[in-house]
């Protein structure tokens, strides 16, 4: 039987051998045409400036595009969000639950729910003008970027906008029209570092006070070679949700930006 079964595998092998060889062969015997594509600019046996400058627009709106995640975070109220729910998780050391996916998820659902009235002032003063043809192109830009402007300033530290106007070495800005959105932005981003890593202290204090107290125990019963880390996680467990720990977080968060 044993050897029937060696016999049987050792022809399969060479049945397999046979096949790699073979395939080349069939695959090159059969040569595949692959078709010619060409890409022309313009109209045909005609200068046509008028389509050039609107498939440059394209390839502009495209390229731009792709900066739309960077955008999404660094100008809106995700960056906060994400850092807080991150702390959270952290402070209650249990490794990857909630995972990243529910963490971004959340962030951005967040995000959206406090962005939603600038949006929709976007959408009204620039995107369906823009769309109706009432205006052009950069004064849906100018406007649309008004309520946005208007956001990060709010939210972001003078000490902060000063550090980058002096930096950029242009005049100081009287209103918040005349900060330019290069100057206003990442001040805006290390405002919001701050104020999350703020908040993410006064979560992690709570769960200090456990991990120092589980410790202490510990060390008091000579049970130095159990991690307290192991003891205290149940206790930060029930603690979060005795006092509705995401309920907190997110009703903090959501505080913040009023």
């Amino acid at each position: 039987m044993i050897f029937s079964l060696k016999r049987g595998y050792i022809y399969f092998l060479l049945f397999a051998v046979v096949i790699i060889f073979l395939c080349p062969l069939v695959g090159y015997a059969q040569p595949i045409e692959v078709p010619q594509i060409e890409l022309q600019i313009g109209g045909e046996g005609e200068e046509d400036p008028e389509s050039l400058v609107g498939f440059l627009q394209i390839l502009l709106i495209m390229a731009l595009l792709t900066l739309a995640p960077a955008f999404v975070i660094l100008t809106t109220a995700f960056t906060r969000i994400v850092i807080v729910l991150s702390f959270t998780r952290n402070a209650m050391a249990t490794q990857q639950i909630p995972p990243n996916q529910v963490v971004i998820g959340l962030a951005l659902f967040l995000t959206f729910f406090i962005m939603q009235p600038i949006l929709s002032e976007v959408n009204e003063s620039a995107v369906q003008p823009y769309l109706d043809g009432e205006i052009e192109q950069e004064v849906a830009l100018e406007v649309g970027a008004e309520p946005l402007r208007g956001f990060m300033y709010y939210h972001t530290r003078e000490k902060d906008l000063a550090l980058f106007v002096d930096i950029a070495d242009i005049e100081q800005p009287e209103t918040q029209e005349d900060v330019p959105l290069f100057v206003l932005v990442p001040a805006f981003v290390i405002s919001e570092l701050k104020t999350a890593f703020q908040m993410g202290f006064m979560l992690f204090v709570p769960f200090l006070i456990i991990d120092m107290v589980v410790a202490s125990t510990l060390m008091s019963m000579g049970m130095f070679m159990l991690p307290p880390v192991i003891v205290s996680m149940p206790f930060k467990l029930l603690l979060f949700i005795l006092v509705d720990g995401w309920h907190l977080v997110v009703s903090s968060l959501l505080e913040s930006f009023n």
